[in-house]
Order: C-alpha cells, then sequence, then structure tokens
C-alpha cells in the first residue's frame, strides 16, 4: 500500500511540474546593437539586434525588440552599458530571455547579455 502510495505521488508531482513548470526556454539571439531607446516617462530601456534571427521567445514578446527588466537595478545599468559598448564598438551581443514580458508586454526581458569577440 506504501509503496503505490508512492508511486501516485511521484507521478503527481511530475504532472505538476510539467503543467506549472520552470521555463523550457527562453528566447535568444545574437547580433549588432540597431538602436536602443530609453523613454523619459518611465524609464524604459529597450533595444533591437540586426543580423540575427530572434528565436525562442515566450508568445508575449510579438515585437522583436528586448527589454530591460529593471533599468534601475545594478543589473540593468550594467547591461545598458554593455549594450552602449556593442552598439560603439560594432561588436555582437547575444542576448538570452527570462521567458517572460514582465517590463513592458510585448518585448521578452533580457536574463544576459554577452559581449562577444567577433
Amino acid at each position: 500500500m506504501k509503496v503505490l502510495f508512492l508511486i501516485k505521488f511521484k507521478f503527481l508531482l511530475v504532472s505538476v511540474l510539467f503543467t506549472f513548470g520552470w521555463p523550457v526556454s527562453a528566447g535568444s539571439q545574437v547580433g549588432k546593437v540597431d538602436y536602443v531607446i530609453v523613454r523619459a516617462s518611465d524609464g524604459l530601456v529597450f533595444f533591437g539586434l540586426i543580423d540575427g534571427v530572434k528565436s525562442g521567445s515566450p508568445a508575449c514578446a510579438t515585437n522583436s525588440y528586448w527589454m530591460i527588466r529593471d533599468e534601475n537595478s545594478e543589473a540593468g545599468k550594467k547591461q545598458y552599458a554593455m549594450l552602449l559598448t556593442a552598439q560603439a564598438s560594432g561588436r555582437n551581443i547575444e542576448v538570452t530571455g527570462m521567458n517572460t514580458c514582465n517590463r513592458w508586454s510585448d518585448g521578452e526581458d533580457v536574463n544576459w547579455l554577452r559581449l562577444r569577440a567577433e
């Protein structure tokens, strides 16, 4: 009886994890920074890339731009500085999203950026 209960419990746990689970994938893109926009009205920082195709974004990210989730945080300030560096130097940047659109309803939030050597 105890074994049957454990099997049912494990099945239920796995079912719940797959139903409400973790983000399976998030958007990603590699390319050169095309534009960076900073809005005075709310501080929103968003940007777009050229040369690369955006893939794996959540359904909410209906536009091709990326959003810095919290431009006032230490991470957000570093991400903004990295974007400006990439744009000024003409280097490629790799973006990986958070699989969310919390900062703005139709653009994926940035999780991390990587300034590429090439």
